[in-house]
């Protein structure tokens, strides 16, 4: 537990952390904000979470600053010595990141919710069914496999740019390249870690203006689907302890 208090003292003593914070509310509440009070037709609760994605994206940025603002500062160095276990100190750093995003995605995502209700007092965003209650408190789950993963590619690359750009790219531009791939793209778009993680959230969702979402174009049911994501997760957080313990801080 030691190392845990550490690494959150550690991390509340950085502006980074409070700024991605404030930016993935604004976000996801503001978004939530425009879609439903300029939306002419019907708005539910998946249009609600428009502005999730993009505040999982800022959530993953400061989950891999936690670790790449250590190797700049050369303060690793210093952390390893006083914890010589170092998959111990990277774990705890992990718990702590990811316990802070799965906090944050909660928030957000039910703050939407509650906008929604705000700004369109004619609509019906009553709770009713368990796709509903998968898309607003499984953020909390994506938001924090994904810092895992963040954590995962800043121990990976140890440089903040490039680590940010890899998490940016990764599930907003190269997973929807895939499908531009003849024959095997669809699949590996299928088959992608972020794309399962939307499937997650949206199987069985309505979004109002296009619709009920398509479930034909996920390649696994709801729960499997997380736990391919999850896999993901600690298979890059595995590869990243093993680089960490064979290589020099």
């Amino acid at each position: 537990m030691s190392v845990i208090t550490v690494e959150r003292i550690k991390l509340f003593s950085t502006r980074s952390p409070w700024w991605c914070m404030i930016v993935a509310a604004v976000l996801t509440l503001g978004l939530a904000a425009l879609a439903t009070g300029f939306t002419k037709g019907t708005v539910t609760i998946g249009l609600t979470q428009g502005g999730a994605q993009l505040s999982q994206m800022v959530m993953m940025v400061m989950a891999a600053l936690a670790v790449t603002t250590e190797y700049r500062f050369g303060t690793i160095r210093t952390s390893f010595q006083a914890v010589p276990q170092r998959t111990s100190l990277l774990l705890g750093k992990t718990a702590v990141v990811a316990a802070l995003s799965a906090l944050v995605g909660l928030i957000a995502s039910f703050g939407a919710w509650g906008i929604g209700n705000i700004f369109s007092k004619g609509a019906d965003l009553s709770i009713n069914t368990g796709a509903e209650w998968r898309l607003l408190a499984g953020q909390g789950l994506v938001f924090a496999l994904s810092a895992v993963i963040a954590v995962a590619i800043g121990i990976l690359i140890r440089q903040s740019a490039g680590a940010i750009a890899i998490l940016i790219l990764w599930p907003l531009l190269v997973e929807n390249l895939f499908n531009l791939i003849p024959k095997v793209g669809d699949d590996m778009s299928r088959w992608s870690p972020f794309q399962n993680a939307s499937s997650f959230l949206n199987q069985g969702q309505d979004f109002g203006v296009n619709g009920p979402q398509g479930d034909s174009q996920y390649a696994l049911s709801p729960w499997w689907a997380l736990l391919y994501f999850a896999g993901w997760a600690v298979l890059l957080m595995a590869l990243a302890l093993f680089t960490a313990n064979k290589r020099d801080a």
